[in-house]
Parts: structure tokens; C-alpha cells; sequence
């Protein structure tokens, strides 16, 4: 009897645990609503983005969909958004014609109270993956509407701006030879971070910092955006027709912050600029999470401990950029800074699945990308939710995307 206490005991734990995420994932959601117009809530602020009412909308949808209609066998209420607000319904030109963020809001708080009220009965031993899934879901979401409104600001803003000359840091650390454990098989890994798999790396060297807006600019300078010496066939194409000519968050460039707002292909290109290179997912991991001494991994750089703003930016807490230097209880065992948090980092890898890969909880939420056509960033940024912040985690676009808050680092 005191084992199967025990049990209830600690389904009850993770019951007030996912409750307690869920609202304070929500909570700063709707933050990022405060003061908003609705010109504001349904524009598109770029083709590649549905704006940002739509993604308030599917959140509400997405929890309704799964937890009220396939878990708890409800009938579809707010039939009228059902086309609206699904992923694969309208295209994304067509997302602006929105219901009052008022009337979203009372989708959110209806389907909330329905689910919430659910979670008290169900079977968490069954569902748990499902429920930390959710939390996620909404945590991607939230940093979407958090980068389209910022494109909403910078556009018709091309600042040409010239940076005060800074001490660069730009050293480099050695990563040795050897086999790694990577991927994550932790009940809030997602389908794409499974399983965890031994990797061979050679010796390799990775840049201690992020590269910096200081350090980017000396590429403006030298007339990088107009040299296809420095750019791919793919990456020159792109540039003869985006004629771009800074990083897309130049506006808010400071040297010691890390450059944001670069495609991979700007990347790429700084990369052979300096002589080096972009490092694969798997340097990139290697070097945020693997303790040599102990062989073994982290979820976080700093070893297996919580989240807390001491360690990195992150949770849209600062709003900005942070200087690459101005966590060092963030660094990882190697020593490197800002491996989560900060900017996203772009890596020279496709996205791809790992041996063994089962989708999870749909084909469309990773295996559809598994195309070739999409390139892996690592780390988060400043407006990454803590609940999907780790080593392990992957995001991945198409190389011309910059409006996301991207940077890189390089490795050699």
C-alpha cells in the first residue's frame, strides 16, 4: 500500500508541476500582448511569418486538439476558428483576417479551464510526454511572436551604423578527440533529440564567445557582402537577389554583443572571411554539454542544476542582447560562454534525423523537415522559454531566413 501511495504521491508532484509551467508559460505569452493594436495583432510582418494573433490562436487550438479532442473525446468547440487557426489550413498571407484579441483570449481561457480541469483526472503515466510537449509547443510559439514583433519595429529602419572599435574575444578552445553521448532522452526531449547516440569527433578547435557585432563589422567593412569570394554558389545566388548589406538587427548592434539577424548563408560566408568554418550540431553539442573527466553529459552547460538568469539570457528577462562575456556561471565544462541563451547559433549541419528516430506526437512536427533543405541552430536566444532551453535541443530553418534572433560561432 505505501509503494502505491508512494506512486500517487509523485504523480501528483508532476501534476502541480506541468499546471505550474503551463501558467507560467502562459503568463508570459500574454505579456508579450500588453498595449498591442489590432493592426498590430494581424499583420504580417514577413512572408516566411503568420502574425502574431494567428500564433495566439493556435496555441489555443493546438491544446484544444490535442487534449480535449484526442485525449478526453470532447466535441470541437469554437468550430469557426477550427480552419483558421490549424497549422496546415490557410497560407500564411491568408492568417490576417483575425478574430479581436479579446475573442482570442477568450478561446485561450475556455480551452485552458477545459484542460486544466482534465489534468486533474488523467492518466499522467500515460500522457505525461504529451502534457511537456505542450508546454514546448507553446514556449516556440511565444519566441515567434516574440521575433516578429521586433521585425515589426526594425522595418523601414536600414540603420548604416559604424561601431566603436572594442577589444575583440576571439579566442579559440581546444575540444580533444573522442567518442560523446549526444541527443537527450529525457521525458521533455522532443521526438527529434531521440535517442541518445555515441559519436566519434576528431580533435577540433570552437570559438570560445559568439561572434560579435564588432568583430562582424570587419566584414561589412571589407566589402564582404559584395565579394563572392567569401560566399557559396547558393549564398552568392541569395545575396545577388536580397542585396542585403548588414545583419538584420544591426540597429541594435553593440560590439560585444553577439551579431543577430543573419541568414546561414551571412554566416557561412563571415566563417571563410576569418578562415574558419561553421561547426557541425555535433561540435556544437559536444562542446556545450560533454564533461570529459566524468564522460558524461549535461542538460545545461553549467552541469545539472535549474535554470536561473545568473547563467544566460534567456525568458525575454533582459529584452535584448547581452555583452557574450556576461555569464561566466554559464560556461560549459570546455569553457565556452553563451552556449545557451543570447542568439541562436547556426551550424553546418542539415537537419536530420538520428538512428532510431520515431516520430513523436505527429509526422509534421519534425520528420517533414527531414529534407535536406534545412539548416540546425543551437542554444536559444534571449527570448527562448526556459522550457525549451538545453544542450540537447534542436531548431532548424531554410538558409535565407535571418528574421530570426540568429548568430553563430565558428570552429576550425
Amino acid at each position: 500500500m505505501s509503494h502505491r501511495l508512494a506512486h500517487l504521491n509523485v504523480i501528483d508532484q508532476k501534476r502541480q508541476q506541468i499546471k505550474q509551467a503551463m501558467q507560467q508559460c502562459r503568463q508570459r505569452t500574454l505579456a508579450l500582448f500588453q498595449g498591442i493594436d489590432y493592426d498590430t495583432l494581424c499583420r504580417q510582418a514577413h512572408p516566411e511569418f503568420s502574425p502574431v494573433g494567428w500564433h495566439l490562436g493556435h496555441i489555443a487550438y493546438t491544446e484544444a486538439l490535442w487534449i480535449l479532442e484526442h485525449n478526453a473525446k470532447k466535441p470541437r468547440q469554437f468550430s469557426e476558428f477550427g480552419h483558421l487557426f490549424i497549422a496546415d489550413g490557410l497560407p500564411k498571407a491568408e492568417r490576417q483576417n483575425l478574430p479581436t484579441l479579446a475573442e482570442i483570449q477568450v478561446y485561450l481561457d475556455t480551452v485552458r479551464s477545459q484542460v486544466l480541469d482534465y489534468l486533474e483526472t488523467t492518466n499522467l503515466n500515460q500522457q505525461e510526454r504529451l502534457w511537456r510537449w505542450l508546454i514546448q509547443h507553446e514556449s516556440q510559439h511565444s519566441e515567434t511572436i516574440a521575433f516578429v514583433l521586433e521585425l515589426l519595429k526594425v522595418q523601414g529602419s536600414e540603420v548604416i551604423q559604424d561601431l566603436p572599435s572594442t577589444q575583440h574575444l576571439s579566442e579559440m578552445i581546444e575540444i580533444p578527440a573522442g567518442y560523446f553521448e549526444m541527443g537527450d532522452d529525457s521525458i521533455n526531449a522532443l521526438d527529434n533529440e531521440r535517442p541518445v547516440h555515441r559519436v566519434y569527433l576528431d580533435t577540433y578547435w570552437i570559438d570560445r564567445y559568439p561572434t560579435t557585432c564588432g568583430q562582424y563589422q570587419k566584414f561589412i567593412h571589407a566589402g564582404g557582402y559584395q565579394n563572392p569570394e567569401w560566399w557559396s554558389d547558393a549564398g552568392w545566388q541569395w545575396q545577388q537577389q536580397a542585396q542585403v548589406t548588414q545583419p538584420l538587427y544591426w540597429q541594435n548592434a553593440i560590439p560585444d554583443h553577439p551579431v543577430s539577424g543573419v541568414s546561414w548563408y551571412e554566416a557561412e560566408a563571415y566563417a571563410r572571411f576569418v578562415g574558419k568554418r561553421l561547426p557541425t550540431e555535433a561540435e556544437w553539442e559536444k562542446a556545450a554539454s560533454w564533461d570529459d573527466t566524468h564522460e558524461c553529459r549535461y542538460t545545461y552547460p553549467w552541469e545539472d542544476t535549474a535554470l536561473n538568469p545568473g547563467q544566460c539570457n534567456h525568458d525575454c528577462a533582459i529584452a535584448q542582447t547581452t555583452s557574450v562575456d556576461s555569464y561566466p556561471d554559464g560556461q560549459s565544462v570546455y569553457g565556452c560562454y553563451d552556449m545557451l541563451g543570447n542568439v541562436w547559433e547556426w551550424t553546418a549541419s542539415l537537419f536530420q534525423e538520428y538512428p532510431g528516430f520515431t516520430y513523436y506526437p505527429y509526422i509534421g512536427y519534425s520528420q517533414v523537415y527531414f529534407d535536406e533543405q534545412h539548416y540546425v541552430l543551437r542554444g536559444g536566444s534571449w527570448a527562448t522559454r526556459p522550457w525549451a532551453l538545453r544542450c540537447s535541443f534542436r531548431n532548424w530553418y531554410h538558409p535565407h531566413i535571418r528574421q530570426i534572433f540568429a548568430g553563430f560561432r565558428c570552429a576550425k
